[in-house]
C-alpha cells in the first residue's frame, strides 16, 4: 500500500462515487462504464475532483454521460436488491478502500481501471450479497487472487 494525501484519498473517493453513480444512472456493469474512460481521462477526472465537488453528482454525471456518449444499459443493480439499497458513496468508499489498498507502484489511475475492470466490481455491485460490506482485506485478498476467497 502506498501512502497518499488526504486530498488524494478524497479525490479517488469522489471519482469512484461518481463512477459508481453514473453506473446506476445508466444502468450500466462498472466494468462497462470504466471503458469509456481512458486513463488520461482518469487522471483529468482526479484532477478536478476537488472542483467538482462543489457540483451535484447528477450534474457532473450528467456532463460525463454527455462528453463520454454513455449508453444507457440494462443492467439495474438498485432493482435487483432485495434489501437496503447501499448509497452510492458507501459503495464510492469501498472502491476507494480496495484501489488505496492494492496500488503498490502509485499508479492511481491504472488500478482504479484494473478494480473496476474486474472480476471484484460485478461481486460488489451485487447488492444482494454481503460483498460490499465485508472486511477490506478480504476484499484486497480476493482481489490479488483473482477470486473471492471462501
Amino acid at each position: 500500500m502506498i501512502q497518499l494525501s488526504p486530498e488524494k484519498i478524497n479525490d479517488i473517493y469522489y471519482v469512484c462515487s461518481l463512477l459508481e453513480f453514473t453506473a446506476r444512472k445508466t444502468k450500466n456493469k462498472r466494468c462497462d462504464i470504466i471503458k469509456y474512460f481512458t486513463k488520461s481521462d482518469i487522471s483529468r477526472q482526479l484532477r478536478i475532483a476537488q472542483v467538482n465537488h462543489c457540483l451535484s453528482f447528477e450534474q457532473v454525471s450528467d456532463e460525463l454521460i454527455e462528453q463520454y456518449e454513455i449508453k444507457d444499459g440494462e443492467y439495474d443493480s438498485v432493482a435487483e436488491c432485495k434489501y437496503t439499497v447501499p448509497s452510492y458513496l458507501s459503495i464510492g468508499s469501498v472502491y476507494q478502500t480496495l484501489i488505496t489498498d492494492v496500488c503498490e507502484d502509485g499508479d492511481i489511475e491504472q488500478t482504479l481501471i484494473d478494480v473496476f475492470s474486474s472480476f471484484i466490481s460485478d461481486e460488489i455491485s451485487y447488492f444482494n450479497s454481503n460483498v460490499y460490506y465485508s472486511n477490506p482485506d478480504y476484499l484486497r485478498c480476493s482481489y490479488l487472487e483473482g477470486e473471492m476467497l471462501s
